[in-house]
Parts: structure tokens; sequence; C-alpha cells
């Protein structure tokens, strides 16, 4: 797990020792989580967009985190096993302002309905191909490759629609005081993460208790 104090000594590199195992672990009861310990309730809870009736699960990520990486297919196959009243929002964080580039790749690709498509297809350009995909002349060039019309992508990259939802991502992010990705966010009202339970399937086994725990009557 990449770690927001980290973020200072490791632009580029990743820090050793930095991520919570990817050990699996097998489901444990809702009652076997302490709160404090493998989760945290917020004191004033987060905005969510989901309607009433629905459990909104935010993942905090960044497409530079090896972590992330890692952990991007386990929560893609932890997504297609839920109920329809859950629903899965992806945060892209900002610990810096040179994360904001990729918080507006993100935001681009949404606006155009091609996440489906390409969400995956950036992380394996960071992490496989080595692009780093840091700049938005890097990013609209790779967006380019992959069929995209340039100018329309540069025009939605500088929107003011785009510049709202990255804003929005970041004030997200304060809202759970994320300190570290990926991290996962349960109805505004819980927090928790790989370094918290000490693997993200660990972190997941958290979330389907508190996704329980959020559909009781308050």
């Amino acid at each position: 797990m990449h770690r927001r104090r980290e973020f200072s000594l490791c632009a580029a590199a990743f820090v050793a020792g930095s991520c919570a195992a990817f050990a699996p672990v097998a489901r444990a009861q809702s009652g076997a989580f302490k709160e404090g310990t493998d989760y945290l309730t917020l004191d004033k809870p987060a905005p969510v967009d989901s309607p009433a009736g629905q459990v909104e699960v935010v993942e905090f990520f960044w497409y530079s985190c090896s972590h992330c990486n890692s952990f991007e297919p386990q929560l893609d196959a932890w997504s297609k096993k839920q109920a329809k009243d859950v629903v899965l929002k992806r945060t892209p964080i900002a610990f810096r302002p040179d994360f904001e580039p990729q918080q507006r790749l993100y935001y681009v690709l949404e606006a155009l309905g091609k996440l489906d498509e390409l969400h995956k297809k950036v992380f394996a350009a960071i992490h496989v191909d080595k692009n780093p995909l840091a700049s938005a002349d890097e990013i609209s060039t790779w967006a380019q490759k992959q069929g995209l019309n340039k100018a329309k992508f540069v025009e939605l990259y500088n929107s003011f629609s785009v510049s709202t939802k990255t804003r929005k991502a970041t004030q997200l992010q304060g809202a759970f005081n994320v300190d570290g990705v990926p991290a996962l966010g349960v109805a505004g009202r819980y927090y928790t993460s790989g370094s918290m339970t000490g693997s993200m399937p660990k972190a997941l086994a958290v979330v389907d208790a508190l996704v329980a725990l959020a559909r009781k009557p308050k």
C-alpha cells in the first residue's frame, strides 16, 4: 500500500515494504472485525452520490500505485459478485498537485464512456509499458493511440466539468481522511484499507461486513 507520507520520498520509485500483503484470507463473519482496528467510523459522514436504498462503496486509487494495479483484478472480481444495491465508485486521489493529470484522465474516460474499455489499459500502460502518463501531453498522446479524438480529449481534459470532478474527488478523499491507497469507503460512514487489515483481500471481507451493517436501519 502506498501511504501519503511516502509519496514525498518516492514519486517514481516505490518504497519497499510499504504495501500490505496480498495473501488470501477467508471470509470472516462481521463480528470478527473490530472498529478502530479493521475499520474506522467517520466522525462526520462523507457525501454519497448513490440514491437511498443503495450502498456506495468507494475505492480510492492512484493509477501509478503498483498496489492499486495489483488490487484492480481483485476489486473487479469482487464487484461482479455484489447484489444490485451495492454501487462501486472509483475515486482517483491527489496527494499532491502532480497527481491531478491522472485524475483528469479518469474523468475524461468516464465522460467519453470509455472506462470499461480503457481503465485497465491505463494501468497496463504505466506498469507494463512503463509510460508514466504523468502530464497532459503524455496522456493525450496515449489517448490518441487508443483511437480517441485528441482534440476532443484535450477539450474535455481542460473542461469545467472535469475540473469540478477532480476537485470533488480530492474533497471526498479529505472527507474520508485517506492516508494511502488502495483504500475503501463504505456508505459515506466507514473506512478500511490493507494497511489496517493486513491485506486487501481481508479489506474486501471487511467491506462485505460493512455493507451488511450499512443496510441495517439506523
